[in-house]
């Protein structure tokens, strides 16, 4: 079939938009205005946790009912692989900047991670209602940051909007439509249905329920969907509101049940009629992932055994409601560095925190167990009591990674280091008998006093330790000395003490 038949074939489809930028700049507010619902009471802290979908219709300037996809992607700090994973999953992404404080370190880390995806993007200066609202202010500081809007050196599309008030937002998306317009997205309803894992749980009345995203062809009830090596008939399938269908076509967010086991979360999908060509294709994934593990054996044990070396291991046992938290919080735990130690994830799954999640640990107490809107089941409570592993959950991700490096410092092994807080100078020598010598010196910088220890350098080499057993300055006995002070002392050494040699009082920290 030549390109212009297959392109008569298909139909514009809508756009699947994801809304990206900082924590607090408005995506969940923009979100709500939109749906006419609102989703951020219930929401731990105000921040959205999970990548959802939801479709809405948008009434352009001409009259036309047009359909969007909209992705909400988290903005805290923690979710950045989440994020990617939206824009990947996205045909065209919103910026979100606010008007009062604009670009923030997560606004640039959404914008790196829109152009890795290739996607077109709109932005959006937000909170405009807002008295410390600066929109020029703004618009100079994206240039500062590279980002070049129509009319300021560039071209890309922008629209100030307030998502309280709801002021801008038709035009925000209508000029999504328009770029969706000049993207040409287009999709087979003919088709079988292609699209993208966006997430996955357990619920335990039904089972592995997973949200999709068809990007193209149609999707019905009773065929079979394929993620990597994992199949399953299409049992039930729900649109975004909750309610039964039958099919779904391109850019469609669905959920489905009747997977066995959970598929990875930004993998694509396919569907296929028969249950013999699902298997198929999972056996050719399962095939082309054995060769490439084969090929990579070798090099990844080297790296494995270098990177381990004589550090302590701190193991990590992560339990989570759904795949895409887990994610964000392997992400972050991949951040934690420490010279003295390695961070290791021995089991990361989803559910509640079980008996057999903390027998994992092998009793091995250095172990933490951290679980993110689950709980902790009584048996578990007990044997981590009993094995003294620190066990914990949470439902706000930043709080779960800032406990967790609190509690790796603590199990970080403590090295000890001799601090110098005292420099002498030695002048005279007095006497000498047996171990015991009578000094004369003059402090150079820092203190020293009496019990302190102390060694010995001669011509910068050390060649010995001593202990100050007593202290005189000016022919009065004293407990310390200071910078500039001249002074007697009697030092307890093996090691003969001569004019010229240099005393470095010091203290044993551990840290």
């Amino acid at each position: 079939m030549d390109k212009n038949a297959e392109k008569n074939n298909t139909v514009e489809r809508p756009p699947v938009i994801a809304i990206m930028g900082h924590i607090d700049h408005g995506k969940s507010a923009l979100l709500d205005y939109i749906r006419k619902s609102n989703i951020v009471e219930g929401e731990a802290g105000g921040i959205t946790q999970h990548i959802s979908a939801y479709e809405v219709v948008h009434k352009t300037k001409d009259g036309k009912n047009k359909k969007i996809t909209f992705l909400d992607t988290p903005g805290h700090a923690a979710f950045t692989a989440m994020r990617l994973r939206g824009a990947n999953i996205a045909d065209i992404a919103i910026l979100i900047i606010s008007a009062e404080e604009g670009p923030k370190p997560q606004t640039l880390e959404a914008l790196k991670s829109i152009k890795e995806a290739g996607i077109p993007f709109i932005v959006a200066i937000n909170k405009i209602d807002r008295p410390g609202a600066n929109v020029e202010k703004v618009k100079q500081n994206l240039i500062e940051n590279e980002i070049y809007l129509e009319g300021y050196g560039g071209d890309i599309p922008y629209n100030p909007i307030s998502a309280k008030t709801g002021e801008g937002v038709s035009e925000l998306l209508d000029n999504v439509l328009l770029m969706a317009e000049m993207e040409e997205l287009r999709s087979d309803e003919s088709k079988l249905a292609e699209g993208i894992v966006l997430e996955a749980n357990h619920d335990s009345k039904k089972g592995v329920c997973v949200t999709l995203v068809v990007k193209d062809g149609t999707l019905k009830t009773g065929s079979f969907i394929v993620c990597e090596d994992k199949y399953a008939p299409v049992r039930t399938m729900n649109n975004f509101l909750g309610e039964p269908i039958k099919e779904a076509s391109f850019s469609s967010p669905i959920k489905v049940t009747g997977f066995k086991e959970i598929p990875t979360v930004g993998s694509p999908f396919y569907s296929f009629s028969s249950k013999k060509d699902a298997e198929k294709k999972a056996l050719e994934y399962i095939a082309s992932k054995e060769i490439k593990e084969n090929k990579g054996t070798k090099e990844q044990g080297a790296t494995e055994t270098d990177f381990t070396g004589e550090k302590a291991i701190i193991p990590i046992i992560i339990k989570v409601d759904v795949l895409g938290t887990l994610e964000a919080i392997q992400h972050e735990i991949e951040k934690i560095k420490n010279e003295r130690v390695t961070v290791k994830i021995i089991k990361a799954g989803v559910g509640n925190v079980t008996e057999n999640d903390i027998q994992t640990a092998g009793g091995d107490p250095n172990t933490i167990v951290v679980g993110f809107n689950v709980k902790i089941d009584r048996e578990a409570k007990d044997s981590s009591e009993k094995m003294k592993i620190q066990t914990n959950t949470f439902n706000i991700i930043y709080k779960l990674t800032e406990w967790l490096e609190e509690k790796i410092k603590e199990k970080t092994p403590k090295v000890k280091t001799n601090k110098v807080i005292g420099k002498a100078k030695i002048i005279r020598i007095f006497s000498q008998t047996k171990d015991k010598q009578v000094i004369g010196g003059k402090i150079l910088e820092g203190t020293i006093s009496v019990g302190a220890k102390v060694k010995i350098s001669r011509r910068e080499h050390e060649i010995g330790e001593g202990k100050v057993l007593g202290l005189q300055s000016q022919k009065i006995e004293t407990k310390e000395v200071r910078e500039g002070e001249e002074f007697g002392s009697v030092v307890e050494s093996k090691k003969e003490i001569a004019p010229g040699d240099i005393l470095e009082a010091f203290i044993v920290v551990e840290e």
